[in-house]
């Protein structure tokens, strides 16, 4: 069995919280943090079952870096 580091990112939206692996690009949400993260390992469990250690993307140390988007 391999292991490898994966980064996922956690924030609110409305009354949930949305859960993102960087690293395959995999989502899921929950009612808590810990329920959208518990929600996102099994999606990506189930996203990287078949797939070989070395397709994943390594993504190093992120940040999190503000845009604005301007409409018309």
């Amino acid at each position: 069995m391999s292991k490898i580091n994966l980064n996922n990112i956690v924030w609110k939206e409305g009354a949930h919280y949305v859960s993102l692996n960087l690293n395959s690009g995999v989502s899921s949400f929950g009612k808590t943090k810990k329920q959208a993260l518990s929600a996102l390992q099994e999606a990506v469990e189930l996203y990287f079952e078949d797939m070989p250690i070395s397709k994943i993307s390594k993504v190093g140390k992120p940040d999190v870096v503000s845009s604005v988007l301007v409409c018309a």
